[in-house]
């Protein structure tokens, strides 16, 4: 078992950073999308290779919206019929992948908006959250949250489907680690993260518990550069950052208190967006490091 340990004290890093602007510091919540602009079912930020920041349930449920600056934000596009989504991926080629929970699918949207089914599995309860190594291979958390239990699916480019973890706890956030190494999944319910040893098929070994928290739930994760490990504390409003080692390096409050997920964007990366449940918000705060995927367009 990887330790577990809390630093006694957080780094103090308050110089100032000119990402977006010169008086914002680093881990400095504020807000970058205003109250309400997305329903309280606001989820899956992520941002594509020409740096537009995308995040489901803009206005009404069953959405896509962009944001493409400061409070600027619009509908991208409608999903199908029954289709809910939450977590977002992009690929390098600019593909677009969405894990649909109320249809039980994975959705693949290509840059010409067109939707179709990239993966199907009877046995998924409700994929929720994606995660994609440098070689595109997709994975899923698939929770079943009326039995706080949950699993973890392999998703090939084709739309292969591979049950790679079941019995888990209530999973939910899941993140590739920069070298593609570690999948990290996060059980919500039962506040532990595990790390999974990953070859380059996308295949798991046996996990080792990374981190366990004593209260709040958790939601979606994102790694930067330096593997470093962030993590959406639902209940708590902060994002807690975890070493590659599972050390607690800091927590960066946030003004709401149901952070749902992560991603990194900015001019350098080094932007983190924050959707935020009932605000129907979405915050932001700079950080010292750029997220794992900038330099390999799949934020």
């Amino acid at each position: 078992m990887r330790h577990v340990m809390i630093v006694g004290a957080a780094l103090s890093l308050l110089a100032s950073c000119t990402a977006h602007q010169n008086t914002t510091n680093l881990y400095q919540a504020q807000d970058w999308v205003t109250d309400g602009v997305f329903t309280d079912g606001v989820e899956g930020p992520a941002v594509d290779r020409n740096g537009v920041l995308y995040a489901v349930n803009f206005a009404q449920q069953g959405t896509i919206g962009q944001v493409s600056g400061h409070d600027k934000a619009n509908l991208y596009l409608t999903l199908p019929k029954g289709s809910i989504g939450n977590g977002i991926r992009f690929d390098p080629q600019g593909n677009m992948y969405i894990a649909d929970y109320t249809g039980h699918n994975v959705l693949k949207v290509l840059p010409d908006k067109s939707v179709t089914v990239l993966a199907h599995n009877p046995h998924m309860h409700q994929p929720n959250d994606l995660a994609i190594s440098d070689s595109g291979i997709l994975f899923a958390s698939d929770p079943d949250w009326q039995n706080s239990q949950g699993q973890v699916w392999r998703i090939s480019a084709d739309g292969q489907t591979q049950l790679l973890r079941a019995n888990m706890g209530t999973t939910n956030g899941i993140e590739v680690s920069p070298d593609n190494r570690t999948l990290y999944v996060n059980e919500s319910v039962q506040r532990r993260i595990w790390a999974f040893p990953l070859d380059e098929q996308g295949m798991t070994g046996t996990p080792e518990l990374f981190y366990e928290f004593t209260e709040h739930g958790l939601d979606g994760m994102r790694c930067d550069e330096n593997g470093n490990l962030y993590v959406a504390r639902y209940g708590a409003g902060e994002v807690a950052i975890l070493s590659p080692q599972g050390q607690l390096l800091r927590k960066v409050a946030l003004k709401g208190k149901y952070p749902t997920n992560i991603a990194f964007g900015g001019k350098d990366g080094r932007q983190v967006f924050v959707t935020m449940q009932k605000r129907g918000a979405i915050e932001t705060f700079i950080s010292q490091y750029a997220g794992r995927a900038f330099n390999r367009h799949t934020l």
